[in-house]
């Protein structure tokens, strides 16, 4: 649940009380005075909604009318800025740790479909056009090395803005001895924000801007990965949909045959929001002078976290309705020169002969294939003869004539398989770079999960604590 404006101003509140009495700062009457107003507004509140207020200047009153005037010592060294201030920064924190519990929820996901896909092998793309042979489970590794990036930045975002506004007052700090350290502490934030100026001014409005630079970023990963599995779906036989019915797909009103991926579709709608949103919070604060309300709307900014979610959220269920044919992306490989590559590599390290020399005769294998329709796995190994001398005559006549690589290499090398089996580079698509992946990016997410959980944890004693210390002046 993210607490509301109302929820944090209450809260501010009988911090004020807690730490004023402390100081001294407050009598023993008028902390139990003001202690009495507060719970007052909250139990009306509860029953009428009018009355959750989302702004100090209309809270005060209702205090007063609840007990009198002499209670609103209690704003004494405060403003609205800082109250306002505090409650923006606590929301986008919650917000924030809500973003991060989705992206994991989905990053765990990708984790369990690599666990699942460790010998499928697929097409891998680039630049529009396959590429190469991978493992599924190492390009689904490649997504979760992005989102964990992601996921990082969220922890260091929550750690940066993890600082208490109240004090500043309106932007210069208070000739009231408030004591800011206790403050913090009562509201589960790691310390006061040190400049009084930043505090009212920029802190609530970088943390939205820093926040949803972030979840720009994690749309783009998310629409990078839809779209990826929707060039498949121009296919008759594509070898990843999403499972039939529900939500998923459904059946075009006209055209019997079609199955439309409406999740997808949506989902890719959704990252859009996420970066226009993005764009929104910038725009809202650009070319404006220091201090001014535009970019700091918690209703605004809130938006931007909850399309961040409904994105992520809506991701995860694309995720859990994919359906992958292994046969048929090995027949998809199998039926283009992905591993055309290999035949250059192999030319080069097995035998000797230079990279550039290698490439143009796989090249020129490529070409001839195409242009009689044949399959890798129907290449005569004659004609990949005839075509190796024919480019050692023109390029390299210092080279072997004969070709050095056998017909059970040739055939070997041909094998989407046995090139991802034959990688040997930290970090490569082979079966033991994989694993090594799987373990290391479980451990980070587990990492990044128990920063977040700690952080949750602190805020939620904190205000634990303030609620008992709070209810003795009742």
């Amino acid at each position: 649940m993210i607490h509301d404006e109302f929820y944090w101003i209450s809260e501010i509140n009988k911090a004020s009380v807690v730490s004023n009495r402390r100081e001294n700062l407050l009598d023993e009457a008028t902390a139990r005075l003001a202690a009495r107003g507060i719970a007052t507004v909250e139990k009306e509140a509860e029953t009428d909604a009018s009355k959750r207020v989302k702004k100090y200047i209309t809270y005060e009153p209702m205090v007063i009318a609840a007990t009198g005037p002499e209670v609103t010592i209690l704003h004494a060294g405060r403003s609205s800025q800082d109250i306002l201030s505090t409650m923006r920064v606590a929301i986008v924190r919650e917000e924030t740790m809500k973003i991060a519990d989705a992206l994991d929820a989905v990053i765990a996901k990708l984790l369990s479909l690599a666990d699942q896909h460790r010998d499928t092998v697929v097409p891998n793309y680039t630049n529009g056009v396959a590429a190469q042979p991978n493992s599924y489970a190492h390009y689904l590794l490649g997504f979760v090395a992005a989102l964990l990036r992601d996921r990082e930045r969220l922890n260091e975002c929550l750690k940066r803005y993890n600082e208490c506004p109240m004090g500043a007052t309106v932007l210069n700090g208070t000739g009231w001895p408030l004591n800011r350290d206790t403050m913090a502490e009562l509201l589960g934030f790691d310390r006061p924000r040190l400049n009084a100026f930043d505090c009212t001014c920029e802190t609530p409005v970088d943390f939205a801007l820093e926040v949803s630079a972030i979840t720009a970023g994690i749309g783009i990963h998310v629409g990078s990965m839809i779209n990826d599995i929707m060039v498949q779906y121009a296919q008759s036989r594509p070898w990843i949909i999403l499972q039939e019915g529900g939500e998923n797909t459904y059946v075009s009103s006209a055209m019997p045959q079609k199955r439309n991926p409406g999740l997808m579709n949506n989902c890719r709608g959704d990252a859009s929001d996420v970066v226009s949103e993005m764009t929104a919070v910038f725009t809202r604060v650009h070319n404006l002078v220091p201090g001014m309300v535009d970019g700091k709307s918690v209703a605004k900014n809130s938006r931007m976290a909850k399309s961040a979610v409904n994105m992520l959220e809506r991701f995860l269920k694309v995720l859990n309705a994919l359906r992958i044919n292994p046969d048929r992306a090995l027949e998809e490989l199998n039926s283009d020169w992905t591993a055309s590559q290999e035949i250059a590599d192999r030319l080069m390290h097995d035998h000797g002969l230079p990279f550039r020399i290698g490439h143009h005769v796989a090249s020129r294998m490529v070409s001839w294939a195409r242009a009689n329709n044949v399959l890798p796995k129907d290449f005569p190994y004659e004609q990949m003869q005839r075509i190796y001398k024919e480019e050692i005559l023109e390029e390299f006549p210092e080279g072997p004539q004969e070709l050095p690589m056998s017909e059970a290499e040739f055939l070997d090398a041909l094998d989407p398989r046995k090139i991802i089996a034959n990688r040997k580079t930290k970090g490569s698509a082979a079966p033991d770079q994989v694993q090594a992946m799987l373990v290391e990016f479980t451990e980070k997410l587990k990492k990044e999960q128990t920063q977040t959980e700690n952080l949750r944890k602190q805020v939620d004693e904190a205000i634990k604590d303030l609620e008992a210390k709070f209810a003795a002046y009742l």
